[in-house]
């Protein structure tokens, strides 16, 4: 593994592609920090404020408190007594979101955007003829700082599962550079719960099997991982061996966009379900604003306090273009499953048919947007 500093080469082999995955420094609360200079230097928490708010998004400041994006906000302001909150303004984001795409289309054509603020770049064959995928790493850093005011970190490597692990080494406003070579070392290294798409309950059951580790997960052969996680087996077999053969593909399609609460307290009365509803609503809608989608389907999903999950969809002749939309359909499916035979733990939203979705892909980890 090598850091900024390594940059006289790449080290690419024959055959192996040159991948940068480059994801913005706390984004959102760093857009309201450029934009307000009160804000600078203080905890910052995008997101309602109320009883039944949640963060968005969280300034490094915040983060030294345990403050966490998706944290409902009594916690959050309960870790952090002065943390400042900030209503959202998507028109910003979008507008320093234009501006870095077209940074990273001056380089390359094959960009694969995963929200707003982070991205894949394939910049084997480059625009300019550069050649060195850490020194475009660095190039398009700097243009970020100098057109947005904004800082981003960057990770590059030859496949994108490295690449993405490599970009949240050295934040904020870091790069990690992992040669050919290095991959399987890396990740042998690496704590379980860095792994995309191994969240707590799975790090939890890693635990419990005695894995900890990347390198401890390499030492289990593929009958007993799929015996132990079923299809999530074959990508743990082959990412803990730094293996990632996914091509950045410039027009991956999404099958879906949505979000989920899980409730601090179990929740039965329409009065506090309706409240929660708007917040879901709002916070979603934000989510389908940075994906840039168009569906027909909204889908209410709600888990009970037995854990059975239950879920009512409604679908439409042309795409909901607008939040009023959204949220009419959203509401609607919630009265129609009112009063409720228990209390529910969780509630989700999700915008599907999308546009163009004939052609979309299989579901991956990093294509579901959620608020947990």
């Amino acid at each position: 593994m090598s850091d900024a500093k390594d940059t006289d080469e790449d080290g690419e082999a024959d055959g192996l592609r040159k991948v940068i995955h480059v994801d913005m420094d706390a984004f959102f609360a760093s857009v309201e920090q450029r934009d307000n200079p009160e804000l600078r230097g203080k905890p910052v928490a995008v997101g309602g404020s109320g009883g039944r708010g949640v963060v968005a998004a969280a300034s490094y400041e915040a983060r030294k408190f345990g403050v966490r994006s998706a944290m409902p906000s009594v916690t959050a302001k309960r870790l952090c007594p002065d943390l400042i909150f900030v209503r959202h303004r998507f028109d910003a984001y979008k507008e320093a979101s234009r501006q870095i795409r077209a940074i990273f289309h001056h380089h390359t054509d094959l960009v694969e955007p995963l929200s707003l603020d982070e991205a894949y770049l394939d910049v084997t064959e480059d625009k300019l003829g550069i050649g060195s995928a850490t020194r475009i790493a660095e190039l398009i850093r700097q243009e970020i700082r100098a057109k947005t005011k904004l800082t981003a970190s960057a990770g590059v490597s030859y496949n994108k599962f490295l690449a993405k692990i490599a970009s949240d080494q050295n934040k904020p406003d870091g790069m990690c550079v992992i040669r050919p070579g290095e991959g399987a070392q890396f990740v042998a290294k690496l704590p379980i719960r860095r792994f995309h798409g191994v969240g707590p309950k799975g790090a939890e059951k890693m635990a419990r099997l005695g894995i900890e580790t990347g390198g401890d997960l390499a030492l289990k052969d593929i009958e007993w991982l799929r015996a132990n996680f079923g299809s999530f087996a074959d990508y743990l077999y082959r990412a803990a061996r730094g293996i990632d053969l996914r091509p950045v593909r410039s027009s991956r399609i999404r099958k879906s966009v949505g979000g989920e609460r899980t409730f601090n307290r179990d929740l039965s009365s329409g009065s506090e379900l309706r409240e929660t509803m708007e917040d879901i609503i709002d916070i979603v809608w934000g989510y389908i604003e940075r994906a840039e989608a168009k569906g027909r389907t909204v889908t209410l999903k709600m888990k009970y306090t037995d854990f059975q999950i239950f879920s009512r969809a409604k679908t439409v002749d042309r795409p909901i273009e607008t939040k009023a939309e959204f949220a009419a359909i959203g509401r609607t499916l919630l009265e129609e499953v009112l009063p409720l035979p228990m209390p529910i733990r969780l509630m989700g939203l999700t915008l599907s048919k999308l546009e163009g979705d004939g052609e979309a892909e299989q579901s991956r980890p990093d294509a579901q947007l959620s608020l947990l």
